[in-house]
């Protein structure tokens, strides 16, 4: 059964106790998924005030909580629309989409005079690309080289019209506006968009060469490379950085001076050194993950 089944059958029974119990301080919605998108809205609202009074756990509280799900799975649908056509199922992708509604829901405030639809569509949305971010690519590319790559395949399909031919890197980097080999560092991270199977079979070009698996010419992993990798993530991270905030990082990470030492440079104290290299090191981390800008 998948999530939408299983929430309309738990607000059935959700409803089945509320009329049982006598509890009617909230509508009774008989099919809250076929709710016109504009009554939603309005029901919404009810339905929250009403959540934010009642104890989690109880009957009503279900109720409610679960039919604020139903009704607004439409925005789920609106959302999973726009990445339509990228070779998954729709199915998967409504259903990560209602993981951020119930996320949105559960976070909600009706306090922060502001639209349920426009506070839910970008946990919903961000749901989604997380999804595609983990389950699409085949190995770990940086954000700023997946983000180059769909920008490399717009020109490349610009190009290829409007020329009648493939473009070369020169021509690529003219019409991006960035230099050439970056150019080539996104055609050589696309190469981690698919992936084969390490037993795929190699079939020489003779018959005395015999088969082989991929498995066999793959050598051993570099630890180097991942470091690589971290320091153009975080190159661009850190050019953000204001001036004090790249000398605390130098002085602590780089000269390795300890906290008291940089706060006596600084003329402050060691526990607001503390806190200021925590805050950096979260919002570093944070870029890393690919989550600034995320609710």
């Amino acid at each position: 059964m998948n999530t939408a089944a299983v929430i309309r059958s738990e607000a059935e029974v959700e409803r089945t106790a509320q009329d049982r119990t006598g509890e009617g301080s909230l509508p009774g919605i008989p099919d809250p998924a076929s709710v016109a998108p504009r009554d939603a809205r309005q029901l919404s609202r009810q339905f929250f005030r009403r959540l934010a009074e009642l104890e989690e756990g109880t009957h009503e509280y279900q109720y409610a909580r679960n039919t604020l799900i139903e009704m607004n799975m439409s925005l789920v649908r609106f959302a999973a629309g726009r990445f339509r056509g990228r070779g998954d199922d729709m199915e998967d992708i409504v259903q990560t989409g209602m993981i951020g509604l119930i996320k949105a829901i559960d976070r909600f405030e009706l306090s922060r005079e502001v639209e349920f639809t426009s506070f839910a569509l970008p946990y919903i949305v961000g749901e989604i690309k997380r999804f595609f971010r983990d389950t699409t690519w085949a190995v770990h590319v940086p954000r700023r080289l997946q983000e180059l790559r769909v920008e490399l395949a717009k020109a490349r399909e610009e190009l290829s019209s409007r020329l009648d031919r493939d473009p070369t890197v020169a021509e690529l980097a003219t019409l991006m506006n960035i230099p050439q080999d970056e150019v080539v560092e996104a055609q050589l991270a696309s190469n981690g968009y698919n992936s084969a199977s390490l037993d795929a079979a190699l079939t020489g070009d003779g018959p005395e060469d015999g088969e082989a698996v991929l498995a066999d010419f793959i050598g051993v992993e570099e630890e180097g490379l991942q470091l690589v990798e971290d320091f153009h993530a975080l190159a661009p991270l850190m050019a953000e950085l204001s001036d004090r905030d790249r000398q605390i990082i130098h002085m602590r990470f780089v000269e390795e001076a300890t906290q008291a030492e940089i706060g006596e440079r600084l003329g402050c104290s060691q526990m607001h050194v503390s806190r200021l290299i925590k805050r950096i090191i979260t919002r570093l981390r944070q870029g890393m993950l690919g989550e600034l800008g995320c609710a």
